[in-house]
C-alpha cells in the first residue's frame, strides 16, 4: 500500500450526469480507508485560486440523484501555463496533498496528465465525465447514458408532433467530435437518418432516403445532426434538403444544453460509484497517471496516454450500417 494521506477531488470541464455519484464514492471510500479528503471547488481554477475545503461523509450525502457537480466547474487556462501549474503545485503542497482524482474529458485528463508529469510527487488518478463517451480505455463514461435517455425522450415526443403534421424535423444534438449520442438515440427513436462527425453523408444521399420515405407514404421523418457533422449544423442541413423534398414542413430543433442536465440514470449512479472507488483503490496501490474505466462489466486501469487516444476510438460499424437498413 502506497503512503498517500490525503487526497483532493475535482470535476472540471463540461458536467456530466453522475459527476456526484463519483465524489461521493471518492470521499466515503478515502475516508474508509482513514485518509483525509479535500474538495476542490470549480475545478483547476480552484487549484490555482486554493478554493478548497475538508468533506467529511455527510459533506456527500443524498447527492446521488443530483445532476451537474456539487463541486462546480470550470474551464481554465491560467492552468495550461507553467505559472499556473506551479501555483496549483504549491497549494497542493502546502494542504499536505499526496493525491489528486480528477473527474472529467479529454482536456481534463491532457491538464492531468501534464501536470503528473511536472510534478511526479503528486500522484493522479482519472475518471471518465462526459457525455460524449470519447474516451478511449472505457466503454462507457459518466453521463453519455443519461444524456442519450434525454435525448431519447425529447425526440419521442417531438416525433409525435412530427407524425400529427407530416413533418420533417432536423434534431441537432450535441457531439462536437463524436457521434456516440446521435447514433444511440437515433436507432432507439427510428431516426430516418443520423449525420455524424465520423463518417460523412452526401446530401443528396440524404435527400434520396427522405424522398423514398415520402414514396412509402412516411407520415414523418426525423433527422438527428450531430453538432460536429461537416455540413454545419441542423440549420444548414435543413436548408440544403427544404428546396428538394417539397411535401413535408421542415422544422429545425436543438436540444442544447439540457442534454447536459438531469438525474442520472441507474447506469450513471452505479458506474459513477464504482469508479470513483476504483480510483482511490488504485491510488492507495500505488498506482498514477491512470484512469479507472469500465471495460466489459470490469473495471480496469488505463494510462491516461493511453485514454487521451481519441482518434483511436471508433464508432461500432454494425450500429451504422443499421441505420439504413431499419429506417426502410
Amino acid at each position: 500500500m502506497s503512503k498517500i494521506k490525503k487526497i483532493a477531488v475535482l470535476t472540471s470541464g463540461g458536467d456530466a450526469p453522475g459527476m456526484n455519484p463519483c465524489i461521493r464514492a471518492v470521499v466515503r471510500t478515502a475516508i474508509y480507508h482513514k485518509l483525509e479528503v479535500v474538495g476542490i471547488r470549480q475545478g483547476y481554477q480552484g487549484l490555482i485560486d486554493n478554493n478548497m475545503y475538508d468533506m467529511s461523509p455527510r459533506s456527500v450525502s443524498n447527492i446521488l440523484d443530483l445532476g451537474g457537480t456539487i463541486l462546480k466547474t470550470a474551464r481554465c487556462l491560467p492552468f495550461r501555463t507553467d505559472e499556473g501549474m506551479e501555483i496549483a503545485y504549491n497549494n497542493l503542497k502546502a494542504q499536505g496533498i499526496d493525491a489528486l482524482v480528477v473527474i472529467g474529458g479529454d482536456g481534463t485528463f491532457t491538464g492531468a496528465l501534464r501536470f503528473s508529469k511536472k510534478y511526479p510527487d503528486i500522484a493522479v488518478m482519472g475518471v471518465p465525465g462526459t457525455i460524449d463517451n470519447d474516451l478511449c480505455g472505457t466503454d462507457y463514461t459518466l453521463g453519455f447514458d443519461t444524456a442519450t435517455n434525454t435525448v431519447i425522450e425529447a425526440l419521442d415526443k417531438i416525433r409525435d408532433t412530427a407524425d400529427a403534421h407530416d413533418r420533417l424535423f432536423f434534431i441537432e444534438v450535441m457531439g462536437r467530435d463524436s457521434g456516440c449520442i446521435a447514433l444511440r438515440a437515433g436507432i432507439s427513436c427510428g431516426a430516418e437518418a443520423i449525420l455524424l462527425p465520423e463518417k460523412e453523408t452526401a446530401i443528396h444521399e440524404l435527400i434520396e432516403g427522405l424522398k423514398a420515405g415520402e414514396h412509402n407514404k412516411k407520415s414523418s421523418s426525423i433527422v438527428i445532426v450531430a453538432e460536429g457533422d461537416k455540413h454545419g449544423g441542423a440549420y444548414d442541413v435543413a436548408q440544403m434538403v427544404k428546396e428538394e423534398v417539397k411535401n413535408y414542413d421542415v422544422k429545425v430543433t436543438i436540444l442544447g444544453h439540457l442534454q447536459r442536465g438531469g438525474s442520472p440514470s441507474a447506469f450513471d449512479r452505479i458506474l459513477g460509484s464504482r469508479l470513483g472507488y476504483a480510483a482511490v483503490l488504485g491510488l492507495l496501490n500505488g498506482e498514477t497517471q491512470k484512469m479507472a474505466g469500465l471495460k466489459g462489466n470490469s473495471v480496469r486501469l488505463t494510462s491516461l496516454e493511453e485514454a487521451l487516444k481519441v482518434h483511436e476510438y471508433k464508432l461500432e460499424e454494425d450500429l451504422m450500417q443499421m441505420v439504413e437498413i431499419l429506417s426502410i
